[in-house]
């Protein structure tokens, strides 16, 4: 399927230099932003307690967050838990109050709001051990997904393709970790999700354009290697606009519509998906050409038979 299709190939391997260069100034400043600001790591993260209430309505959560706010808790993640009439808070740890009286403190804030009754169901404290725990199996998690694209390459292609490949995806990876560095945005575990989906969303669009390079040098014999990477890129443009397209409209219903809760998540999955397209095309296959790829690591030489000796 193909919403329009280009007949002359776009030279994009002309301007690679440009293209890497830019990718490098945007990965260093990245880079630079982690180091020297560092995340807002969550709750998840860095410890703090959870408290589950429910209403006999589904209650308001603006002037909520705003209570808890005015209460000390500027941090403080309220979403909805199970249904529109269960609220699960999320509080940081306060040097200043101990753990024991973090839901009484909530309990009456709530009441204090006004609206509904609130029932506390339950009270949670995560440790700052726990954190640790899950940063370090997030970390691992982020780890093997690397690890395991890495081999699938080089068994599908070629370890050329494979090392342009995991280059161009750490690339979305830093960027979108730098996004959240420099502007301060919360980094929860559902942030984490989105990083490991646009990890495997940016591997796909690379195979596809590794596939058409395949499929292009077995064909077209007389076609030098940038020529090639041109045409397999320009010929899957519209593959491109069409799954990439689809998948950012729904991902940019959660960040108008999902409230709180999804957009952070859908923040992610939107940077993630901008640099993807980016990096698979103009990072990957520009890596590929100076990598040293051609044509006769993918057309096996034609053994000459032997002529029997009479």
């Amino acid at each position: 399927m193909e919403f329009f299709r280009i007949k002359k190939d776009i030279p994009f391997m002309r301007h690679a230099l440009v293209f890497n260069v830019i990718s490098l100034l945007t990965f260093v400043l990245a880079v630079f932003f982690i180091a020297t600001r560092g995340l807002h790591l969550s709750v998840e993260f860095t410890g703090g307690t959870l408290v589950e209430v429910s209403y006999a309505e589904a209650p308001q959560l603006e002037p909520i967050r705003q209570a808890l706010a005015n209460s000390g808790y500027p941090d403080a993640q309220v979403q909805n838990f199970g249904s529109a009439r269960d609220l699960l808070i999320r509080l940081p740890n306060r040097e200043d109050m101990e753990t024991a009286r973090v839901s009484e403190t909530v309990m009456n804030t709530l009441q204090q709001a006004g609206g509904p009754t609130p029932e506390l169901r339950r009270v949670e404290f995560v440790g700052p051990q726990v954190g640790k725990e899950l940063a370090a199996d997030g970390s691992m998690a982020l780890l093997l997904v690397i690890v395991g694209i890495m081999i699938y390459l080089a068994l599908r292609f070629e370890w050329r393709f494979a090392l342009s490949a995991i280059i161009a995806n750490l690339h979305d990876v830093i960027i979108i970790l730098g996004f959240f560095a420099f502007f301060q945005w919360e980094f929860s575990l559902p942030v984490l999700a989105a990083v490991l989906a646009v990890l495997g969303y940016s591997v796909n669009e690379s195979v596809v354009v590794f596939d058409r390079v395949r499929e292009t040098f077995k064909k077209k014999r007389n076609m030098s290697t940038p020529q090639v990477l041109d045409h397999a890129i320009t010929s899957t443009i519209s593959r491109t606009v069409i799954t990439h397209g689809s998948t950012q409209v729904m991902v940019l219903s959660m960040l108008i519509f999902g409230g709180e809760t999804l957009y952070y998540f859908a923040l992610a999955l939107t940077i993630g998906i901008c640099f993807g397209i980016y990096s698979s095309v103009l990072v990957a296959s520009p890596l590929v050409m100076w990598l040293g790829v051609s044509r006769e690591q993918f057309i096996k030489p034609k053994k000459e038979k032997e002529e029997a000796v009479v």
